[in-house]
C-alpha cells in the first residue's frame, strides 16, 4: 500500500454516471417529443466512453 491515499474508481463513476445520462435524456425525449434530449444522450454516450477507456488503460497499465 502506498502511504497517500489515492482515488480509484473515479473512471467506472464516469461511465456509471454517463450511462445514467443517457438512459435519463433517452427517457426524457421518449416522453416530451422534444429533440433537444439527444444531447444530453450524447454527452452520456461520450461520458461512458470516456470512463470505460481511462479504466481499461489503467487495468492494463497504459499499454494499447
Amino acid at each position: 500500500m502506498t502511504p497517500t491515499p489515492s482515488l480509484r474508481g473515479w473512471e467506472l463513476l464516469i461511465a456509471m454516471a454517463g450511462a445514467l445520462a443517457a438512459m435519463a435524456g433517452t427517457t426524457a425525449a421518449y416522453l416530451t417529443d422534444d429533440h433537444a434530449w439527444r444531447y444530453l444522450v450524447a454527452a452520456g454516450c461520450l461520458a461512458q466512453f470516456v470512463g470505460w477507456t481511462l479504466h481499461g488503460r489503467r487495468l492494463r497499465g497504459g499499454a494499447r
